[in-house]
């Protein structure tokens, strides 16, 4: 695969980013073709080479970080030693964007900070993303997706009414944050090319999320109520929910806006009478007596399999799909045939699935061509023809352990 067609192939990115946030930033980078070094050491590797499910337990074969950080290359060097920070400076000088989601003071601490990295290179990129922010009451409380969550009042929303708040259940603070730190990124690279400017750019992610719960917000300052949890239900769509189907923990999912809609919905499930009536013929009415419609929706579900009343209700024009696990979304035909999930070789865990790009574009699109990297898999390149570093210096840096020799591991079976 040709990476050269790509829209970000002449783009160098030097990669602080670890555990979620930073590298799902820079693995859309990747995906469109910039060159991203990730820097890591093996005195504080990437937590997502120890995730639960890398039951081998080896930071080689961890598939959320094989997921995370594919198409990047991959150094190791001692951050501890100031030879280590003097050759990431000289390195970050060859970079256009240097990417970072420490706590807030730790790339002062190495000198690697926007004001010095600027001197270097005054049209650079830095992208910081701090959990609470640079500055502020709270900058220096740690951070993680749970209480970033919590804080920014979005776990709030997450429940059934009348019951207790129930999470989010994954890191979305991470890949929220990483998608509007690309997104700063390629806005500040398009800056760059325009007024020769470099950027200081910082993505706090707990506002990053709060800006997802825009609606709620104003909700709260135009009313003066606290949103409170709504399940699975839709102010302007009745019904909206998933309904208990045959089989073992078996879901439909089906939504209902117009009345069309809803007419058609009654006319697949015409076996249920108390569809029919009048309250339920208008939105307006379905909305006000939405419990009492989901109990006759669930009874007329329970005695069929998702997939049958998928098929009914599509032909029907009402929108409705099965609550799919991974297992299913794996071999769901359609995601199958447009290529969600793509093989890849890696040098240890050998042939595995990831997902592919989340987007396609005609004229600049990205690709997966690269496995992720192993630990200093990528130091001779790096820093012998990037940086230009002799053989005889790289050995002495190696025998000094300021850069972290690269030693090849065996596959897996």
């Amino acid at each position: 695969m040709d990476k050269n067609k790509y829209p970000l192939h002449e783009i160098r990115v030097l990669d602080f980013g670890w555990v979620a946030a930073g590298p799902s930033a820079t693995k859309i980078l990747a995906d469109m073709g910039a060159e991203v070094i990730k820097v890591e050491s093996r005195k504080r590797p990437d937590t997502t080479r120890f995730t639960p499910d890398n039951i081998e337990r080896s930071p080689e074969t961890d598939p959320a970080f094989h997921s995370l950080n594919r198409n990047k290359l991959g150094i190791t060097i001692d951050m501890t030693q100031p030879e280590g920070c003097e050759l990431l400076r000289k390195l970050a000088a060859k970079c256009d964007i240097v990417l970072e989601n420490f706590y807030p003071g730790v790339m002062e601490k190495f000198g690697l900070d926007y004001e010095t990295l600027s001197k270097i290179k005054p049209d650079i990129i830095m992208v910081s993303m701090p959990g609470l922010g640079n500055w502020g009451p709270l900058a220096k409380t740690p951070a993680y997706a749970p209480n970033l969550a919590a804080l920014s009042g979005l776990e709030s929303m997450v429940g059934y009414e009348g019951g207790r708040s129930l999470g989010l259940q994954q890191p979305y603070s991470d890949y929220n944050a990483g998608t509007n730190s690309a997104f700063a990124a390629l806005a500040a690279l398009i800056h760059r090319n325009r007024t020769g400017e470099g950027q200081n750019i910082e993505v706090a992610q707990i506002e990053a999320l709060v800006a997802c719960i825009g609606e709620a917000v104003l909700d709260y300052q135009v009313t003066g109520q606290i949103p409170g949890h709504k399940g699975n239900r839709h102010g302007q769509m009745a019904p909206h929910n998933n309904y208990l189907c045959e089989g073992d923990d078996k879901w439909v999912s089906i939504a209902v806006k117009t009345d069309d809609e809803w007419n058609n919905l009654v006319e697949v499930m015409a076996e249920e009478p108390g569809l029919i009536d009048a309250k339920f013929s208008t939105l307006e009415g379905r909305l006000q007596n939405e419990t009492e419609l989901d109990q006759l929706i669930s009874a007329w579900t329970l005695n069929r399999t998702s997939e049958e009343i998928t098929e009914a209700l599509q032909e029907s024009k009402v929108a409705a799909f099965p609550c799919m696990d991974i297992g299913d979304c794996f071999l769901d035909p359609h995601f199958q045939e447009r290529e969600v999930f793509i093989p890849i070789e890696h040098p240890v865990s050998g042939d595995e699935f990831i997902a592919n790009l989340s987007w396609r574009m005609s004229e600049t699109d990205g690709g997966v061509y690269r496995p992720a990297p192993l630990w200093g898999q990528h130091n001779r390149y790096v820093f012998e023809e990037i940086m230009g570093l002799s053989k005889e210096e790289m050995t002495r840096l190696e025998e000094k352990e300021v850069i972290q020799k690269y030693q090849e591991p065996a596959p897996i079976g």
